[in-house]
């Protein structure tokens, strides 16, 4: 692994949820790294391709990444209002995902999915609102 993704890593790794391309960029330059935009995005799709980050597409279509907590295939459940994340296995999708590709006549699935809903914690706030 380059040193640049290595420190691209770094800083998911140090992070609570998902991150922007740009948020990691201006943190880097801010931290005196004399690193270009499009060597943070090919630094994340290396990541990603390597199964060391989840990325994940935002309501308004954004691609955000952080480093994956677990090196398993996993889902998440993402709050809309903070963005807190919680890994989860999801065994019934698999099962779906693979009937679904076997009666088509597909193979080699492969998804991705993504729930999103409002934390416990958001939650109270909005009620006590």
């Amino acid at each position: 692994m380059t040193n640049r993704r290595d420190a691209v890593r770094d800083i998911l790794v140090h992070s609570e949820g998902f991150r922007s391309a740009q948020d990691i960029y201006a943190q880097m330059r801010s931290d005196g790294a004399k690193i270009g935009l499009t060597t943070v995005y090919r630094a994340l799709q290396a990541l990603a391709d390597a199964g060391q980050i989840d990325v994940l597409r935002t309501d308004d279509g954004e691609s955000v990444y952080r480093a994956c907590a677990t090196g398993t295939h996993h889902h998440h459940l993402v709050c809309r209002r903070c963005g807190r994340t919680v890994e989860v296995a999801g065994p019934a999708v698999e099962r779906w995902a693979e009937a679904v590709g076997a009666e088509h006549g597909f193979t080699a699935i492969t998804h991705t999915v993504e729930v999103f809903g409002t934390c416990p914690s958001c939650s109270a706030i909005a009620s006590a609102g």
